[in-house]
């Protein structure tokens, strides 16, 4: 049995990670905790919440609960540190958990590196200068970035409400014709169901941060699962060719 521990903010889109627990198999356990950010989680004045010592506290209820990796499941939280506050986040996180750790911001690199994927669009649930800072952030790891898309900051609370229609109305909206994967990072987004149909829509790869965060808890995990129904990241060969 695998246990993967995750740090989730508010309870937006929190019923994706049992959704795919069950997509995974029956060897692998997700253990999710809470943390009491929520909806004001794209707010740059509300960083503060993101504190390394603060997630480290939090991740105690993880440690007892035997997980074997832990990933902060909030993209906005890590990238808005900057690729070296981002990497203290995760280091000091580790040091606190006594696991392998990261978080979401972090598997989206390693997922596009996992794609091959040289060129991606990014369609994000924050305000305009927010989704430039994940740009920015992938930028850092050499990821060519042609489209950037915010949403205006739309409160996390609608956007968990959204459906397939509108999900794939914003992917398509965020798409750009030379990217070769689109990415959307928002974990308020509930996108666990509805992946297959993202990339049949777009013809490419969609990497959504539900879906990442939990495949980079099991590279942390050194486990590899084969699970279409979770899209091009979780086949056995990545689709996208470097």
């Amino acid at each position: 049995m695998t246990a993967l521990g995750f740090l989730y903010p508010g309870h937006s889109a929190d019923d994706d990670y049992p959704r795919i627990e069950q997509l995974l198999g029956s060897d692998i356990r997700v253990e999710l905790v809470h943390t009491d950010l929520g909806e004001e989680a794209h707010r740059l004045d509300a960083q503060g919440a993101h504190s390394a010592a603060r997630l480290a506290a939090e991740v105690q209820e993880l440690r007892h609960a035997g997980a074997d990796a832990v990933v902060w499941a909030s993209t906005s939280g890590g990238f808005v540190q900057g690729w070296d506050g981002a990497q203290d986040q995760v280091r000091t996180l580790a040091q606190a958990a006594g696991m392998p750790a990261s978080s979401t911001s972090f598997g989206f690199v390693h997922a596009v590196r996992e794609l091959g994927a040289r060129r991606v669009a990014v369609g994000a649930t924050y305000p305009q200068e927010v989704a430039q800072l994940f740009a920015q952030f992938l930028r850092s790891d050499g990821v060519d970035v042609v489209s950037v898309r915010g949403s205006g900051g739309t409160p996390a609370g609608e956007v968990g409400g959204w459906g397939e229609a509108e999900l794939l109305a914003f992917a398509r909206e965020s798409d750009h014709p030379e990217a070769e994967a689109l990415l959307l990072p928002g974990t308020d987004l509930h996108t666990a169901a509805h992946i297959p149909a993202l990339e049949k829509e777009l013809g490419k790869p969609v990497l959504t941060a539900n879906q990442v965060t939990v495949w980079e808890a099991l590279r942390l995990a050194d486990r590899r699962v084969n699970a279409p129904e979770l899209g091009a990241l979780f086949t056995r060969e990545p689709i996208v060719q470097a």
